[in-house]
């Protein structure tokens, strides 16, 4: 299994916890990272490199470099990628989402995000979009088999 997870899963363990959803949007990040240290292949992206290197918190920054730093792949942007991330755009997904989507078709089965309108979106356009993306909880729930 490839993974490709966003700077927003990136986060959320370092989230505000009492919030019942992050809390299990948390869990299910930390299940998957742990998956990726001997099983799975975690995705990095030089698009992931950038938007961490954006957050404020230097402290939070340091901890999501952390977690970042288990991928054991990275897409590099060049033309083609950044030529398909505009074609995802135009099916009204923002720039650094659409970045995102075109890292992860090119390296990984599935992208996690906890970005609900960015899933939306891709259902929306899910025959224009060549790889899943899906809540981290769900995709626990799914593959498997936690509830």
């Amino acid at each position: 299994m490839r993974i490709y997870l966003d700077v927003c899963c990136l986060n959320r363990p370092f989230d505000d916890q009492s919030n019942e959803r992050i809390r299990l949007e948390s869990e299910a990040v930390l299940i998957v990272l742990e998956r990726c240290l001997d099983e799975w292949i975690m995705i990095g992206s030089e698009v992931i490199d950038y938007e961490i290197s954006k957050i404020p918190d230097s402290e939070r920054r340091e901890k999501v470099k952390i977690l970042a730093s288990i991928a054991r792949e990275k897409v590099v942007l060049e033309s083609e990628i950044i030529k398909r991330a505009k074609e995802i755009e135009k099916l009204g997904i923002k720039a650094m989402d659409a970045l995102h989507i075109a890292c992860a078709e090119r390296a990984s089965n599935i992208m996690l995000t906890t970005d609900d309108p960015l899933i939306k979106k891709v259902k929306e356009n899910g025959d224009k979009i060549k790889v899943r993306v899906m809540n981290p909880v769900k995709f626990v729930e799914e593959v498997l088999g936690i509830e």
